[in-house]
């Protein structure tokens, strides 16, 4: 794995892109900047690695934009010592994202190949996220309660259960609806049976399926 100054280069394009669409938070920009999203990409496809753009990573999942993956990390609000539940491992980048904000991350993946491709790739670059290999829809209530949960697919509904295993005083993103786009919403946990929820934009992203392959 190389990260050349040419990559180091389009990523701080990259970032003034993100700056431009309106992502605020310092710490995100800078940690966008020092990723190598290239190395969760495919080597054949390192010239769209820096593309504010989802792309293909194999069973049917995509590697989210870049932009989609700063606003939602604004939005959850990460922050160092968080703990935080991850519905939706994927390559990895999202979760890379996370750490590198200094929180502590269970991340889940339903399917078996990307599980065992982003832990590989993850441990090589020295990430040490909690992996598990299940149905997000079940969260991680052995771990419960989390200060924050960010779901990294489209919902047709909110994941009541796991609303459950949000700490009072967390917060979950997730983005809610069909095949034609997502709404992504904040929900806050006010009390043990209070919500309260915002919605913030308009997302495409690929469907939250139960079970696992």
């Amino acid at each position: 794995m190389i990260d050349t100054y040419r990559h180091k280069g389009l990523r701080k394009k990259l970032v003034e892109q993100l700056i431009e669409k309106g992502i605020t938070s310092n710490s995100i920009l800078e940690v966008i900047g020092k990723i190598p999203r290239h190395f969760f990409m495919d080597s054949g496809f390192i010239e769209f690695a820096y593309r504010d753009q989802a792309f293909p990573i194999g069973s049917g999942q995509t590697i989210s934009q870049p932009y989609t993956v700063a606003f939602q990390t604004e939005l959850l609000g990460a922050k160092k010592h968080d703990k935080i539940l991850e519905v939706g491992t994927g390559s990895g980048y999202q979760c890379a994202v996370l750490l590198e904000l200094g929180a502590k991350v269970y991340t889940i993946e339903r399917h078996r190949d990307l599980y065992l491709k982003s832990r590989a790739l993850m441990t090589q670059m020295g990430y040490k996220p909690y992996f598990f290999y299940g149905d997000g829809y079940a969260g991680q209530p052995n771990h419960a309660p989390f200060d924050k949960i960010l779901i990294t697919a489209g919902a047709p509904d909110i994941p009541r259960d796991l609303l459950k295993q949000l700490k009072i005083g967390g917060r979950m993103v997730v983005p809610v609806g069909g095949s034609n786009g997502q709404v992504m919403i904040a929900i806050d946990r006010i009390s043990e049976d209070e919500f309260k929820e915002s919605e913030h934009g308009h997302f495409s992203f690929v469907p939250m399926l139960k079970g696992r392959q």
